[in-house]
């Protein structure tokens, strides 16, 4: 059942992307047969609803996730190009799929993926948190194969799992199935089909009842520190020049959940 959002929530249900919200969750489908390829519009779209589930303090929690059984993306839509769509044209906010670029993203996002998720599709997937698949889904980073590099992938995939394991299935763009990317670390779980739906959701019920201001503080501290050194990163925090980092430490909820400890109950987190 759709349900009203906060005040600076607008709408963007439609044909390519379908949204569904319960609590502090949102859940993002994306629709677009035949396969949920992604031309430079639905890239747009899904910048602008990341953004907004971004800046929305009702949500702390997404799941992206396709419709069908047959794909999850599998990237670029050749046939868009083919009718104008340029490779280097106008994604939107976010970037490719409205996510990979988009800044101070400090929620947590949950990926869903079932059937092919190649190129473009398992960059989008990569750009989220945490990875489910369906004990059917497959992979690979063919973009070799077709004279180019699946750029976004070159670099994230070496930071997620064995780098000689990435430089495989990127020199190659082999395929390789659910089992194994779970084995390398890319997954956090795999389960039969009919259960990804649920098994998301599960997860994201369970991050949204954590506190928001400590997963928004984690995100950026981990984003902050690839590009440092440890101490570095360590002076950053200590020294609260981190803007999640102020926040959390000024707030009701560090104070909560102190005194939540203290009298024996469970916390109630208000993200503030």
């Amino acid at each position: 059942m759709q349900q009203t959002l906060g005040s600076n929530w607008k709408s963007l249900d439609t044909e390519p992307l379908r949204t569904r919200t319960r609590g502090h969750i949102l859940e993002i489908t994306l629709d677009r047969p035949k396969a949920n390829a992604i031309d430079l519009a639905t890239s747009r779209l899904m910048g602008q609803l990341f953004m907004q589930f971004r800046d929305d303090a009702e949500l702390r929690v997404a799941i992206l996730r396709a419709a069908g059984v047959k794909f999850f993306c599998p990237g670029w839509d050749l046939k868009a190009a083919a009718d104008g769509d340029a490779v280097d044209g106008d994604y939107g906010i976010g970037g490719f799929g409205g996510l990979q670029e988009l800044g101070q993203m400090n929620k947590p996002v949950i990926c869903a993926v079932q059937g092919i998720c190649c190129g473009g599709g398992l960059e989008l997937a990569l750009s989220t948190d945490l990875i489910l698949a369906a004990d059917t889904a497959t992979f690979a980073l063919p973009e070799i194969r077709s004279g180019t590099v699946a750029d976004a992938a070159s670099i994230k995939l070496p930071k997620r799992i064995p780098y000689h394991v990435a430089m495989d299935l990127l020199l190659t763009g082999r395929w390789f199935d659910a089992e194994e990317a779970l084995k390398w670390g890319l997954l956090r779980e795999v389960c039969p089909a009919d259960e990804l739906e649920q098994r998301a959701w599960d997860l994201a019920d369970l991050l949204a009842s954590g506190p928001p201001l400590v997963m928004a503080a984690i995100k950026e501290v981990v984003r902050e520190a690839e590009s440092l050194n440890f101490q570095d990163a360590l002076n950053r925090i200590t020294k609260r020049q981190l803007a999640s980092i102020d926040k959390l430490y000024s707030s009701e909820d560090q104070l909560e959940g102190a005194r939540a400890f203290a009298e024996k109950r469970d916390p109630v987190w208000k993200g503030r």
